[in-house]
């Protein structure tokens, strides 16, 4: 009996030793990765007009990385734009702490000191100046599929913020999240070309991937990762500031609103906003504010929203019946 419990005991501690041996190599451990480019990017008034247009219109990069005014859709408070965003902590249901982090030309918080390649990197693959991870609540794995081109004029546009001397709280990611979500950035490997804005369907996905309609639209499961099989059937949950709200179904399954609306009607829904911004925009009636950027989005081109619209209607048909607005009185 000694003889099998001190084979047994040093199983164990054989088994132990893996799983310490384990952890410890993931906690070293950096992510795929590979040297960021070293290009300067030419700043060019067409790409700085392009840059201007996918930040504050398509992406809605201040969306995230700006303070805000709580009024209807959550418009960036000016003046603060880039400085840095929402704090996602456990009180949301968050693994930890992120914050969005200080975008501006600032030397010590912000990207002052990052070279052109280096912010591209984090962009579309998700590694820091250190070669470190991002969280993946900055949408690398979406934003992978933005052109060359294009995350070029975002890099533009960038450098024109004016620098905020301001910081965030420092990331802390729970055990044993810290770990796993080193797999998750990846390198972008070749060329990336935008498709041919003309052609509606394909243009219309790439607009919707890069604009985070795939990502907030498609429900999540209880540890954060999308439900691929059930994408853009929306139902996840947003809560913050602004109160609680479920993102809409964009399936054209019979009883949503893309199953009856016109492309004209989804073009006026958008452009219905236009006017507002965080000086113009009404308080939200009790229940149904919205982190929905429409104030954002009410200024992409007509041929921009029209080809999200022709890319939605060939989205698989999903039964979700979503209240949107669950809090609303």
């Amino acid at each position: 009996m000694k003889t099998f419990l001190k084979i047994v005991g040093g199983v164990v501690l054989i088994v132990i030793a893996m799983i310490a041996g384990v952890v410890i190599w993931l906690t070293v451990r950096k992510p795929a990765s590979k040297p960021a480019a070293a290009e300067k990017i030419e700043a060019t008034p067409e790409r700085l007009a392009r840059g201007t247009y996918l930040v504050e219109h398509v992406a809605d990069c201040l969306g995230c990385h700006s303070d805000h005014v709580v009024k209807f859709g959550i418009p960036v408070k000016p003046g603060t734009e880039g400085e840095g965003g929402y704090i996602f902590d456990e009180k949301i249901g968050f693994p930890g702490v992120v914050a969005a982090q200080n975008i501006t030309s600032d030397a010590e918080f912000g990207l002052g000191k990052w070279s052109d390649g280096e912010i591209i990197r984090a962009i579309r693959e998700g590694i820091d100046r250190n070669g470190d991870a991002l969280f993946p609540m900055m949408p690398y794995e979406h934003m992978r599929s933005m052109s060359d081109d294009d995350v070029k004029s975002v890099v533009v546009y960038l450098r024109t913020l004016k620098p905020i001397h301001k910081g965030v709280p420092d990331k802390h990611i729970n055990f044993p999240v810290n770990l796993f979500v080193k797999f998750v950035p990846k390198p972008v490997d070749g060329v990336v070309m935008a498709p041919d804005p003309h052609d509606g369907t394909v243009y219309g996905k790439y607009l919707a991937t890069i604009g985070g309609c795939y990502e907030c639209h498609t429900p999540h499961d209880d540890k954060g990762k999308r439900i691929a099989e059930k994408a853009y059937s929306g139902g996840w949950e947003m809560k913050g500031p602004w109160g609680r709200n479920f993102t809409a179904n964009l399936t054209s399954t019979p009883g949503t609103y893309m199953a009856h609306a016109t492309k004209e009607e989804f073009l006026g829904r958008f452009k219905a906003f236009a006017s507002m911004d965080a000086n113009t925009a009404p308080d939200a009636p009790a229940g149904r504010n919205t982190v929905m950027p429409w104030l954002a989005f009410s200024h992409m081109t007509d041929q921009d929203l029209g080809a999200i619209y022709d890319y939605l209607k060939t989205v698989t048909p999903i039964e979700n019946k979503v209240v949107t607005f669950p809090d609303a009185k």
